[in-house]
């Protein structure tokens, strides 16, 4: 056949199922309209309209229906329901309706000062609409305390020279209560970008602590005032606040509300969230220029994190005080209005680590965010690490722990030692199978029943007997219910429990549907007001709050059912106290760790699945009831001004009732 031919062929095929097409097409129309007309038709008809109502109680409740579904239950509609109702009373009562009335703002700004506080609020000023403009200023001259000084830069072209006079229109007016003048302007020749505008506000400050203002952001009226007030009372050299972002012409209209935990080095490496407002003693800057424009995009970051290095009291006030205005080219808006701040972050995280004498490290974006890192920290020589497993039968759950451990990591130096508590005769024969198995040189079990006599259950006990018969640099505490998911948990684990300011470094545990059974241990959750696990029972898939699923943090506490730590420092704590039994043994021992000076890690990147039952919840019932209230009681009080103060790196604005960071009912604190 020629090539003519094929063409000509092909051609009509081609022809014939354009024109078949056409013909369908031509159907479809027609059966369109005749749609359209029977649509007209019923809709004209007046029993239409009468039964708008019934339609709408329909669509309504098959709305619901789908809400149920996908809460499980009834009852987690309606506790959805209410966390949505408690955080829109939030939203309303942290906006204006948090502002002071006449007779707390007569009696802040009447107040008399021991300490000499002056605060220098820096706002570089580039094309500024002047409605932001106005209402930033405004929000400065709002405030209750009024030793302050507000330093503008402006590098604003020509076509925006509105915004020098209405600065010069606010100056003057203000000039008429305090003659020394609190609004300081420069106009700048040139513009010098984020970084170096910030700079040339620094130059025109006078006062001894200095403040970050957006050009287009708004101030809390008592945010001064509560700065002053624990810098008066605490010596306090950084602060910061919750903040919020809002859009439109009002700060009622928010989008997200971040409430933050007290500082934490590791969240802050990962992720800027100390951000706003931030004010700082000036000595600090140690005459280093403020922002540095390498940083640009970046550069508070940069700033804070070599700031907080040097500061020696840095307090966190739990109050939405900053309000952050998102709007079409803001990086609150989007990071993607300002993709070199990714690379700046990336650096200004990396500048930050090399002055910490870290190397070989890597820092990648993770899934929350592209400004939340995963760091990746070079592991120093091959130590070995001694794993110690409590053990009373359950053979299967045990072989399969076991199993996971051998075929699915990545580490090779590492020994086990099974700590046997009074099992029956066929998990003694299962013990002879191990050791004649292939990891019998690596496998050893240690029995605690035999050599002490005592076959009741102290899983502290258990603890500190297996540990005391390992000979590991570090040691991994792990349930016998758990398998390893994650290829590289113990790399994980312990590139965070080899650097020396570093206590326990817990796993992320997932049930075995992929639901979060141990993010961290948040204190005073539960109804036992004692510790809750963070973030539990939500889907794996699940960024948790503000990102804090996909990020390595400091948490107060970690779950010993996998937790890792220098053998160093397990002695220097002397073990887990066996006055707990059974419960709050593990966040008893890391309060300890955290009372020595030591940070506690919860790192999302090693990850392992848990088979506690998602049912049995806390041991409500008989002895155990009894048993768990003894040692929660005995929690209560061992940590009572603990307790009291609330767990640092949980927010009291959130609920003690729930781990999923919803909003807790009252005013915020």
């Amino acid at each position: 056949m020629t090539d003519e031919k094929k063409l000509s062929e092909s051609y009509e095929r081609e022809h014939l199922r354009a024109m078949r097409l056409a013909e369908r097409v031509a159907l479809l129309e027609e059966e369109n309209d005749d749609l359209r007309g029977k649509v007209k038709r019923i809709k004209s008809n007046p029993l239409w309209k009468l039964a708008l109502p019934v339609r709408a109680l329909y669509r309504k409740s098959a709305h619901t229906l789908e809400r149920v579904k996908r809460q499980g239950s009834p009852r987690g509609v309606i506790r959805k329901l209410k966390s949505k109702r408690v955080e829109h009373l939030s939203r309303a009562r942290l906006g204006t309706g948090s502002f002071p009335d006449a007779k707390t703002r007569e009696a802040q700004t009447a107040r008399v000062f021991a300490k000499d506080i002056r605060f220098s609020i820096l706002t570089p000023l580039y094309n500024t609409p002047e409605k932001f403009l106005r209402d930033m200023i405004e929000s400065v001259l709002a405030q209750t305390y009024t030793s302050w000084q507000l330093c503008l830069a402006d590098a604003s072209d020509e076509a925006h020279a509105y915004v020098g006079r209405v600065v010069k229109e606010y100056a003057e007016k203000d000039k008429e209560s305090f003659p020394e003048g609190r609004i300081v302007y420069e106009h700048l020749e040139k513009n010098e970008g984020i970084s170096g505008n910030t700079n040339a506000c620094l130059k025109l400050a006078t006062g001894n602590y200095i403040g970050l203002l957006d050009h287009d952001d708004i101030l809390h009226p008592e945010v001064l005032y509560l700065y002053a007030d624990r810098i008066e009372e605490e010596g306090a050299d950084y602060l910061y606040s919750d903040e919020t972002t809002f859009t439109g012409g009002s700060i009622d209209h928010m989008l997200t509300m971040h409430f933050k935990p007290d500082f934490a080095p590791d969240n802050l490496r990962a992720n800027n969230y100390i951000c706003h407002f931030s004010v700082f003693e000036k000595a600090l800057t140690e005459g280093d220029a403020l922002f540095r424009p390498a940083f640009d995009g970046s550069q508070d970051h940069d700033m804070i994190l070599r700031l907080t290095d040097r500061a020696k009291h840095i307090v966190h006030i739990p109050r939405i005080l900053y309000y952050w205005r998102s709007h079409e080219g803001s990086t609150a808006a989007g990071i993607k209005a300002k993709t070199y701040a990714i690379e700046a972050a990336r650096g200004a995280v990396s500048d930050h680590l090399k002055r910490h004498g870290f190397r070989n490290f890597q820092i990648t974006s993770t899934r929350a965010f592209e400004t939340i890192f995963r760091i990746s920290y070079e592991i120093g020589g091959d130590p070995k690490i001694s794993i110690v497993i409590p053990n009373r039968d359950h053979t299967e759950e045990l072989y399969r722990c076991l199993k996971s451990v051998f075929q699915r990591s990545t580490y090779a130096n590492f020994d086990v030692t099974i700590v046997e508590n009074g099992s029956a005769e066929e998990t003694h024969l299962f013990y002879e199978k191990l050791r004649k198995g292939r990891f019998r040189d690596r496998i050893r079990v240690a029995d605690y029943t035999k050599e002490t006599g005592n076959e009741d259950f102290n899983f502290s006990a258990l603890i500190n007997y297996g540990v005391a018969k390992t000979d590991g640099e570090y040691v991994i505490l792990l349930n016998n219910d758990t398998e390893v998911v994650s290829a590289d948990w113990m790399e994980e684990l312990l590139m965070y429990a080899q650097r020396k300011d570093v206590g326990a470094v817990g796993a992320k545990l997932l049930f075995p549907d992929g639901s979060v059974q141990h993010a961290g241990v948040i204190l005073g959750l539960g109804a036992h007001r004692t510790a809750g696990h963070s973030h539990y029972g939500m889907a794996k898939e699940n960024l948790g709050y503000m990102g804090r699923l996909c990020y390595a943090q400091n948490m107060s506490a970690v779950t010993g059912a996998c937790m890792m730590l220098r053998r160093e420092v397990f002695e220097e704590m002397k073990g887990f106290d066996e006055a707990f039994v059974v419960s709050l043994n593990d966040v008893d021992f890391c309060l300890r760790l955290r009372e020595a000076g030591y940070l506690n890690v919860f790192t999302p990147f090693a990850v392992l699945t848990h088979y506690e039952s998602k049912s049995r919840g806390l041991d409500d019932t008989g002895e155990k009831a009894k048993r768990y209230e003894r040692e929660s009681e005995l929690f209560r009080v061992k940590w009572q001004k603990v307790l009291e103060r609330g767990d640092p790196y949980y927010n009291p604005n959130f609920t003690l009732d729930k781990s999923d960071y919803s909003l807790r009912g009252g005013e915020q604190t």
